[in-house]
């Protein structure tokens, strides 16, 4: 069964940094591009960054752009997103997603990340 598992959210004072990792299981993750995505509440789910599968291509909301990195590591089938310069707004449950082409998508569960002082 695909599955993707994210880790790494928590509680971090404005200014801080986290790193979260995205674990994938079931299928070939280095055929996939990956996306991270944040939903605040309230609000409706939106995108972050991505990176595709074979040439890292990545990509970033405006929103995140310098602060945030994308990275992947297909030996492992494991992403990363380096998030530094927090800020109270980045406060969300950040989703890791896998998507190729015509196939279904896989999404992990959701980690917390809070932004406060």
């Amino acid at each position: 069964q695909a599955q993707l598992v994210e880790s790494g959210g928590g509680l971090v004072q404005p200014g801080g940094s986290l790193r979260l990792s995205c674990a994938a299981s079931g299928f070939n993750f280095r055929d996939y591009t990956m996306r991270w995505y944040r939903q605040a509440p309230g609000k409706e789910r939106e995108f972050v960054a991505s990176i595709t599968n074979i040439l890292h291509t990545t990509n970033y909301a405006d929103s995140v752009k310098g602060r945030f990195t994308i990275s992947r590591d297909n030996t492992k089938s494991t992403g990363s997103l380096d998030m530094n310069q927090l800020k109270p707004e980045d406060t969300a449950v950040y989703f890791c997603n896998a998507a190729q082409g015509g196939a279904p998508e896989v999404w992990g569960q959701g980690t917390q990340v809070t932004v406060s002082s």
